[in-house]
């Protein structure tokens, strides 16, 4: 599946030919990014079966799971130096990440504005430290020569572009799928939903034969992370990780317990930053509220 708006998708076939599919049953349970079993009719199809996925990134609240794509190899967070990324953010989309499984590259845009740039590179040492993958980019200004070390981070992968609303990526997707404009107003002309990247999901091939595949994501304003168990938390999170070991207590909270691990690092050179600490308790505490 290569799109998706309300109860319409849009499947591509082995020969590359694309077919508006609608699901068999009132509600679409298919992703973009999900292979599917579907049958013809008329000029349309109908989708019988989801195939079993290798994963699903996804956010949950207390109202809705809203599921971003299926059967990922990297998900790509881009952030800008401006307007000011949110740590909290960033977190949860990694979390997120953890969780299923799914290699995340971060990438800062906007590194032709030197000083806030430079500010927001400093504040993702943490996850640097981590070792995530940090990449800079001025994405309205690079070269193609500039663009090609995030080329070949995305090499042979199906890739979900994920970011804020301002951060670059439809200049991103531009930059790096030649028509990417004229395949989204395709799409939308095509389900009739009048609607772009901000309310639907598209598949875009970079390089089909390589096996290369951006997808865009619509923007959001919160990530809800209620489907992470508080106690499997810092699991997810590979700076406290490593540090749970040494505590005393196997259901330690990792807030304020004797002999815990965590507590222990917090703030050391080689141990768990308190920003990334902070974020952590704000998180637990979320996600036990939620659980009652």
């Amino acid at each position: 599946m290569v799109a998706g708006h309300g109860r319409h998708c849009v499947v591509e076939t082995p020969d590359g030919r694309r077919v508006i599919c609608h699901p068999r049953g009132k509600k679409s349970q298919a992703v973009v990014g999900d292979r599917v079993q579907w049958q013809p009719s008329q000029d349309e199809g109908t989708i019988e079966k989801v195939i079993t996925r290798r994963n699903l990134f996804y956010r949950q609240d207390d109202v809705r799971t809203k599921s971003f794509a299926a059967n990922l190899d990297q998900v790509l967070i881009l952030i800008a130096a401006e307007p000011e990324f949110s740590e909290q953010q960033l977190s949860r989309a990694l979390i997120a990440a953890e969780a299923e499984h799914i290699t995340p590259l971060i990438v800062l845009n906007k590194s032709d504005l030197p000083a806030p740039f430079s500010l927001a590179w400093e504040r993702l040492a943490p996850y640097r430290d981590m070792g995530y993958t940090l990449m800079p980019a001025s994405l309205k200004a690079a070269t193609d020569e500039q663009l090609q070390p995030i080329k070949n981070q995305l090499n042979g992968k199906t890739t979900l572009v994920l970011g804020p609303s301002g951060s670059g990526k439809s200049t991103l997707i531009n930059r790096l799928v030649h028509g990417a404009q004229a395949q989204t107003r395709e799409i939308s002309q095509a389900l009739n939903s009048g609607k772009h990247t901000t309310t639907s999901t598209n598949w875009y091939w970079v390089d089909r034969e390589q096996g290369t595949a951006l997808i865009d994501s619509p923007g959001f304003q919160e990530f809800g992370l209620r489907h992470i168990d508080p106690m499997q938390l810092a699991a997810y999170m590979p700076d406290l990780k490593p540090h749970v070991a040494g505590c005393k207590f196997y259901n330690c909270t990792h807030l304020h317990e004797p002999g815990c691990g965590v507590l222990a690092v917090v703030g050391a050179a080689c141990g768990v930053n308190a920003r990334r600490h902070r974020i952590y308790s704000e998180l637990f505490a979320e996600l036990s509220a939620s659980r009652y």
